[in-house]
């Protein structure tokens, strides 16, 4: 009867025993005078704890690169510093469609305004009298002129892009769309451009 064969070492195992005598040759060869660590020891120096023995100063810390990161956002979009803004507001389409709309008059800035008068005068003016009629005729006619505004705004800058980088960005046009419905001293990133001064 056949004894039992010894299992085959594992791939580990090889690995870890070629490591091991490599280092040994090394060390008789450099006079090192130390004897090799173990896998044991060189893993547990290789270990750092997950939760930190200071965890108030860890926490404090944290708080403070957090703090530090809001800022530089913060500068970013007064400045315009592309390294530091918020996803949404990164790359150069579009920087292109902020400019591009920052530089133009829009209707859009001043539709906010005009719900709010429409939203006042409704307060004050009966339902039921014909003046009202007229202010709700005047607010829907401003609605259509800056829809038709946006609608143009939009096949321009979707021109323009297209000229200027050959492929439009998905949601770039549309950025700047929305970007045109806000009044211009309320917007973020703050324009870097002034009016008529269209970007290149």
């Amino acid at each position: 009867m056949f004894g039992r064969r010894k299992e085959a070492p594992s791939a580990q195992e090889t690995i870890d025993q070629q490591a091991a005598e490599a280092a040994a040759r090394q060390n008789s060869v450099a006079g090192k005078g130390a004897p090799t660590p173990t896998r044991k020891a060189q893993e547990a120096a290789r270990k750092r704890p997950l939760v930190p023995e200071d965890r108030k100063a860890s926490k404090a810390a944290e708080r403070q690169a957090v703090q530090d990161q809001r800022l530089k956002m913060r500068r970013a979009l007064d400045t315009g510093d592309e390294k530091f803004l918020p996803l949404r507001d990164k790359g150069p389409q579009k920087r292109f469609a902020r400019d591009f709309v920052d530089a133009r008059f829009n209707l859009g800035e001043y539709l906010m305004f005009g719900a709010l008068v429409f939203v006042l005068v409704s307060l004050v003016v009966p339902a039921s009298s014909d003046m009202m009629i007229y202010v709700l005729g005047a607010f829907w006619v401003m609605f259509l002129a800056v829809f038709v505004d946006v609608f143009i705004l939009s096949r321009k800058l979707r021109k323009r892009l297209a000229e200027k980088f050959g492929q439009v960005e998905g949601g770039t046009v549309w950025y700047g769309s929305m970007r045109s419905l806000q009044f211009r001293k309320l917007r973020l990133p703050k324009p870097q451009v002034q009016r008529g001064q269209y970007p290149a």
